[in-house]
């Protein structure tokens, strides 16, 4: 039973951590566990958002503890590879209007620095997909990193940019919306709008693992899912140097027996080397 408060917090100490446990993983502390967490509550060393913070923070939680969610888990390991992009004060960011939050999906996901000015660029909501329509946003957003623009017009036509304006364009589950050849075009005009040595970051899905997940593409807004090889072969026809591919998400035991697991997914999440196995493309 919930104490009168109505919040867990004010459990007993050993209810709480055991109720933690089982929430977290699945299981009874151990004897180690309940003695040093229990002792830590009661002493007021350790408050109920402090031992939160720790489960959160285990290595089984984070490396080991299965995952039941695909959805939630691809948006972490999403959210590590948008927080390891580098530091840009001008950023333009193509399709990276997020539902529910007029901050932007770069901001929202976890982008750390502080930009001069970041640009988004998207369709008006009445233009797009049934899935992603939204309530109309103001043209521009306060955040804690700076101040976002939104312009809103297709992501297949920049040519309203100047030319080496931007320190790093961001794509983000966005490039498979356009056809194969609307997509190398834009990949041209993103080097344009570039300036020298600036960095193009994307994520995409992996037509490998998505081919194994249903027949069809996974999103019915999608025009194309692309491979690695075949996304290399893009960016490379289109003059980019690739510095780092890596994928996100992980399947790589699935993947070897020619079978789609999201729990195995799930559980892996995060980025890593191995960009062929993994669900998305970075």
């Amino acid at each position: 039973m919930l104490p009168e408060s109505g919040l867990i917090e004010d459990l007993p100490s050993r209810q709480l951590l055991r109720g933690l446990f089982h929430l977290f993983f699945g299981r009874e502390p151990v004897l180690t566990d309940d003695g040093a967490y229990v002792k830590e509550l009661e002493s007021g060393a350790l408050t109920p958002r402090q031992l939160v913070e720790w489960l959160v923070d285990s290595a089984e939680w984070s490396h080991a503890a299965p995952m039941t969610e695909f959805g939630p888990s691809l948006h972490y390991g999403r959210g590590v590879f948008i927080r390891s992009l580098p530091r840009a004060l001008r950023i333009l960011d193509i399709g990276g209007a997020a539902v529910g939050d007029p901050s932007g999906a770069l901001v929202l996901m976890g982008y750390p620095y502080p930009f001069d000015e970041l640009t988004v660029v998207d369709l008006p909501s009445e233009d797009r997909h049934a899935l992603y329509r939204d309530e109309s946003r103001p043209d521009t957003v306060e955040t804690p990193h700076g101040l976002v623009t939104y312009r809103y017009h297709s992501m297949t036509d920049l040519s309203s940019y100047p030319s080496g304006s931007f320190d790093l364009v961001y794509s983000g589950q966005s490039i498979e919306h356009v056809t194969r050849r609307q997509a190398g075009s834009v990949l041209s005009q993103v080097r344009r709008v570039l300036r020298p040595g600036g960095i193009l970051a994307l994520d995409t899905p992996n037509r490998r693992l998505t081919r194994l997940q249903q027949d069809a593409f996974i999103d019915p807004d999608h025009k194309y899912e692309y491979s690695h090889p075949e996304l290399t072969a893009m960016l490379h026809g289109t003059g980019f140097v690739i510095e780092r591919a890596v994928g996100i998400n992980y399947g790589g035991e699935s993947v070897a027996r020619g079978l789609f697991d999201a729990g195995e997914l799930a559980t892996k999440r995060g980025v890593f080397d191995e960009i062929a196995d993994c669900y998305l493309l970075g």
